[in-house]
């Protein structure tokens, strides 16, 4: 009882992205998960109906923006407008996964930033403050109007690579863009960095060019924040066993997982991959080789963290 009345007025709800994790949030939190009901009209349009008082309450709302990127992103705004309309003190966006990440420029004439879009439409709905893990570019942050924390996943995964024991290890980004990445993991881990000169030639298309670094005779460890089509990850993994290293193991945070994805990450060129589940992965993309990693306790402590007040950077110090 001693729990429940500590998080008086706090309440979470979540919509169909991700319910295994909202489930297993709560279930960290000692709280039971908040009764709502997100569904469909017969012509497709999404209705949601919240079925507990929230007039007052600290109200958090786990929904990544995942596949299907359209319907969850709609689930949530509609969500968050339902318990703004209802009255609820403050509105938390709780979104592992930051669907439209990777359009935070122009690299060409007449294209959309679509971050800052769909930013302006969470803060417009009525989101008072966003959580979200690894951005795929940090400077999203500054598009929203509202408190964002932005949570790395580096440190959680490098408890379960260190686990393995490996030996010799070199963190290995698969392009220019990952280098702050990789670098934080090397400097978790104790390890020299390599780098992978790839360049692009139409989106989800990738072409290794060069290995820069040491990898001769080492266990790489390549690290990124989404894996999708995993043409990037396979081609990286292949090139660094052909420039000779021992194995290569792969961490990333978001197993985005489309298209051909699963089939190309059973080569044999990459011996275990860690990802967590920010994304939701389905038996049939769950390979043996694929450990997954929960992030529900590093939110549970940052949920905390918000609804009393606290410092979250201090998790990180």
């Amino acid at each position: 009882m001693a729990l429940f009345s500590r998080f008086k007025n706090m309440l979470i709800f979540s919509g169909n992205a991700n319910p295994k994790l909202a489930a297993d949030i709560c279930q960290y939190l000692g709280v039971p998960l908040g009764d709502c009901v997100v569904g469909r009209f017969s012509d497709g349009e999404i209705f949601v109906r919240i079925n507990e008082n929230v007039r007052g309450a600290d109200v958090f709302v786990i929904q990544p923006t995942c596949s299907p990127v359209n319907e969850n992103l709609m689930e949530l705004l509609i969500m968050i407008d339902a318990l703004r309309r209802a009255s609820a003190r403050r509105i938390t966006a709780v979104i592992p996964y930051y669907g439209y990440a990777r359009q935070d420029r122009k690299t060409r004439g007449r294209e959309p930033i679509t971050a800052k879009l769909v930013a302006n439409l969470i803060t417009a709905a009525g989101a008072r403050r966003v959580l979200t893990v690894d951005l795929h570019a940090g400077q999203i942050q500054g598009f929203f109007d509202i408190p964002v924390d932005h949570l790395p996943a580096g440190p959680l995964l490098a408890q379960h690579l260190m686990a393995r024991g490996l030996k010799d290890v070199v963190v290995v980004s698969p392009d220019v863009g990952g280098v702050v990445r990789a670098r934080e993991l090397a400097k978790r881990i104790g390890a020299p960095l390599a780098i992978i000169d790839k360049r692009r030639p139409e989106p989800n298309e990738a072409e290794v060019m060069n290995v820069i670094g040491p990898v001769q005779g080492k266990t790489a460890v390549m690290v990124d924040d989404i894996i999708d089509t995993a043409g990037t990850i396979t081609k990286g993994a292949e090139a660094l066993m052909a420039w000779g290293a021992k194995e290569v193991y792969v961490v990333c945070t978001h197993p985005v997982f489309s298209g051909q994805a699963v089939e190309r990450l059973k080569t044999p060129a990459i011996k275990e991959i860690f990802v967590t589940d920010t994304i939701p992965l389905p038996p049939e993309k769950r390979l043996d080789k694929i450990t997954v990693v929960s992030v529900a306790p590093l939110l549970g402590e940052v949920i905390i963290r918000i609804h009393e007040d606290l410092s979250v950077s201090k998790l990180f110090d």
